[in-house]
């Protein structure tokens, strides 16, 4: 048997990838520094513990800034996950980190954007989740506790999300007695909004959904998919449980303004087809934007 030999990844794609983490670092800097910082709000996770303790300590201990600490404190979760999850996602993570630490030192000094809360709630998270988005699409991470959640959740009987969700709760508590009820909600907001923008930038702006059909006219339906849609189909073998006959299912991915039409198409040919819509994280394959209409 022989063993397979895994393409490594190359000098310019490894580039390119380090070019967007910088800049959704960058973008990252920009909103903690000239939108969140000023108005006393946060992020979850790290960066909002290293903001919490900027505030804290910074004027007592100097070199004790947001940078240092945003450093200091992912390097254990960096190196637990260098041992346990792979080296070029701890890479890619760490030159993140350290971008983000750099680029946020360089905007210091620069005044803020805004000073109304809301508007710095809003546009900040908009902001920050591009950038943290950025930095996941292109394999890394600029949160530690993510890492963290990922070894604890092998031992633990809860998702990463929960996980980190769990973290938040007291990071976003502990910000209610540091800076006030008030500031902790706007952070909550912000969480929520870049939380929502991540998702955007990861599985991008096209929205895809898969659909099952079972019918016992698969073939029109098929065909019908094919030309009134542009879709090609594949056809999945599957046997009813009731029935215990062989039947043939239809799978197709369209996009989600494609699915009122789709239902039609289906109905049309066979009233009795038995539909059911998924929503799809992301959709990959040069054929699947040359759809006809």
């Amino acid at each position: 048997m022989t063993q397979r030999v895994h393409k490594k990844e190359s000098p310019l794609h490894f580039i390119y990838r380090l070019l967007f983490i910088t800049v959704g670092a960058g973008l990252a800097a920009v909103s903690i520094e000239l939108f969140l910082v000023p108005n006393n709000i946060i992020d979850g996770g790290i960066i909002g513990v290293s903001l919490i303790l900027d505030y804290l300590v910074s004027d007592s201990i100097p070199f004790l800034n947001f940078s240092t600490l945003l450093v200091l404190l992912n390097l254990p979760f960096m190196y637990s996950g260098y041992k346990h999850i792979g080296k070029t996602f701890v890479v890619s993570s760490l030159f993140a980190v350290v971008s983000l630490a750099v680029i946020e030192s360089l905007l210091h000094h620069i005044d803020p954007f805004v000073t109304e809360e809301i508007l710095a709630t809003v546009f900040g998270g908009l902001i920050l989740g591009v950038g943290v988005g950025l930095v996941i699409r292109h394999g890394g991470s600029l949160d530690g506790t993510e890492i963290l959640g990922i070894l604890m959740t092998k031992k633990l009987p809860f998702s990463v999300g929960e996980f980190v969700m769990f973290m938040n709760i007291f990071i976003f508590g502990w910000a209610a007695f540091v800076f006030g009820i008030e500031e902790a909600m706007y952070s909550v907001m912000t969480y929520y909004i870049a939380f929502k923008t991540i998702d955007t930038v990861i599985q991008g702006m096209d929205e895809t959904k898969a659909v099952i059909i079972v019918s016992d006219h698969y073939l029109d339906v098929s065909d019908a998919i094919l030309q009134r849609l542009g879709r090609g189909t594949t056809m999945l073998k599957g046997r009813g449980g009731y029935t215990d006959n062989d039947k043939e299912v239809i799978y197709v991915v369209v996009t989600r303004l494609e699915v009122t039409k789709l239902k039609s198409v289906v109905s049309d040919v066979d009233p009795d087809a038995f539909i059911t819509i998924m929503s799809t994280q992301e959709t990959k394959g040069a054929r699947f934007k040359s759809a006809i209409h």
